[in-house]
């Protein structure tokens, strides 16, 4: 995968109509390029040359730290599990992000309203990165078009509808379960406890994204 331009996009081959996934966190310097590189990673490493894709994967902030790299201890989170951080460049959430965003996945809950509060019909599309996991984990793959035979676009599509229609079945425990916290000036070892909190909630996400499990090589040896 590539990111043309240094802007947090990649995507795999495709000639149709792609897939996009936006992260959204504050800064667009912790969370949001974690949980977009690692998706990213995961991706890759799953549909390799075996799957031909059409899904990109970006990220942007309510407060972005416009054209700032990520933090230091982002990169370092993202090279524990392999991931590349090269080419980063942060950016403010902006109407032509979410128009265009086929699934938002945002940090927390108040990302998740301020996506829905800026209108375009993002309601249905727009879910809290742990929210979407819940959900992604009650839904029968076998239900879910076969990658191979429609791809794993129409795959992606029809896992949106599937989660927005379980969301008001599928509550969360707490209010905090759907949080995804921000380490923004934290030691390491915090940035270290989020990406795994971060890469334990890809995981559901990027199987059923794929419908091929990690076997191991989301993460570095």
């Amino acid at each position: 995968m590539t990111a043309p331009e240094g802007r947090g996009i990649a995507e795999t081959a495709h000639t149709g109509t792609p897939f996009r996934i936006l992260h959204v966190s504050t800064g667009n310097v912790c969370r949001s390029p974690i949980t977009e590189r690692l998706n990213r990673h995961a991706l890759s490493v799953r549909l390799g040359e075996r799957l031909p894709g059409g899904l990109i994967v970006e990220s942007a902030g309510t407060w972005g730290h416009e054209g700032a790299p990520m933090e230091a201890n982002a990169e370092a989170v993202l090279a524990d599990f392999g991931a590349d951080a090269t080419g980063f460049v942060g950016r403010e959430l902006l109407d032509e992000h979410v128009i265009r965003a086929d699934l938002v996945l945002t940090a927390t809950r108040d990302h998740r309203a301020q996506v829905i509060s800026m209108g375009h019909s993002a309601g249905l599309r727009t879910f809290t990165l742990k929210e979407f996991t819940r959900l992604v984990r009650a839904i029968d793959p076998a239900t879910l078009p076969d990658p191979l035979d429609e791809g794993v676009v129409e795959r992606a599509r029809a896992l949106v509808r599937a989660a927005a229609a379980l969301r008001g079945w599928l509550l969360a425990p707490t209010a905090e379960a759907d949080e995804v916290y921000d380490p923004y000036g934290a030691p390491i070892t915090f940035f270290r406890s989020i990406g795994e909190e971060i890469h334990q909630a890809l995981d559901p996400v990027v199987t059923a994204l794929t419908g091929v499990p990690d076997g191991g090589g989301d993460r570095a040896a």
